[in-house]
């Protein structure tokens, strides 16, 4: 008897705890750590975000760029910090990738953080040369099969997503087409426009103008379903190659172990802050698709998402050193 009011009093000093840290926190400025450089459409869009965010919260959001690794630099130091909620990473694709592609990762990108939300997915679109004569994706496939060898795509570097989408098109098509990696957008786009490359999977973000010019034809975006950014443009899977999708993304984890009541709070907060018209138009402008799940979607998707991509990583042999 004594034993069952000791538990139940220990049960509700706990929900009284947990009352208690929710309302607490934020105690201090909190840092969103962004593994890119200044002044690309993560950061920007990670500077908007926390901008509103820390008047929602009663406390400075902070934006600290940690660039480099592949984005492992600021993935691991994300996942030593103190799990209490104050430091959060943006997140990209690569938290999940990294594993199969390099020989040290020194996290693991389930058991090492907290999911809080997939924030937005990045608007990939598979585009070719104007000389290549496919309008949609069933004739692309039909023209890399007639042409085999012919045909080199480009990417912004080897192990990045642009690569893999194009491996992971390679393979369900049943086509070999050359990997040019280059380190950028746009350098491969200029090689394109040459005539360098005949096929491109990039963000619509650097495709766009081109695309918009003439000097590149868009064939389809590389997302499950269209993209509200691109209503008119339909996926890869409707246009010739049911069953593909490859969708870039970002998101926002914590620290293993950091408090159910703070992922609660910086999720709620977060959610009213992606229902503002004007961050809504910021990520168009970034070419982005705004997403906005629960912490179990998200890591439901991101434990998929890294088997995915680990057997990408393995049938096309890529690696990075």
């Amino acid at each position: 008897m004594i034993k069952q009011i000791l538990a139940t009093v220990a049960l509700a000093a706990s929900a009284v705890c947990g009352v208690a840290h929710a309302q607490d926190y934020p105690s201090k400025p909190v840092t969103i750590v962004v593994p890119f450089s200044p002044g690309g459409a993560t950061d920007i869009m990670s500077r908007t975000l926390a901008e509103r965010l820390g008047k929602r919260l009663g406390q400075p959001v902070i934006v600290d760029n940690k660039p480099g690794a592949g984005t492992m630099i600021a993935s691991e130091y994300v996942a030593r910090a103190a799990p209490d909620g104050h430091t959060v990473l943006m997140a990209a694709s690569s938290l999940g990738i990294a594993p199969a592609l390099y020989r040290k990762v020194n996290y693991d990108p389930v058991k090492d953080f907290a999911p809080i939300s997939l924030v937005a997915s990045v608007v990939h679109v598979l585009e070719v040369h104007p000389s290549v004569p496919a309008k949609n994706v069933a004739e692309l496939i039909a023209w890399l099969k007639a042409n085999p060898g012919k045909a080199n795509y480009g990417s912004v570097g080897a192990g990045t997503s642009t690569h893999l989408e194009a491996e992971l098109f390679n393979t369900m098509a049943g086509v070999k087409m050359t990997h040019i990696p280059y380190k950028g957008s746009a350098p491969a786009l200029m090689d394109m426009v040459a005539g360098n490359l005949q096929v491109m999977f990039d963000a619509w973000a650097s495709s766009g103008p081109f695309v918009k010019d003439g000097k590149t034809r868009l064939l389809a975006v590389t997302t499950a379903r269209r993209s509200k950014l691109l209503p008119d443009v339909p996926t890869v899977a409707e246009s010739g190659l049911p069953g593909y999708e490859a969708m870039p993304w970002l998101g926002f984890v914590a620290p293993a172990g950091t408090p159910k009541a703070a992922i609660d709070k910086f999720h709620a907060e977060l959610m009213h802050v992606l229902q503002e018209p004007a961050v809504q138009e910021k990520f168009r402008s970034l070419g982005l698709d705004i997403i906005g799940n629960s912490p179990r979607e998200f890591g439901d998707f991101l434990k998929q998402d890294i088997v995915k991509w680990a057997q990408v990583v393995k049938d096309s042999g890529a690696k990075v050193d």
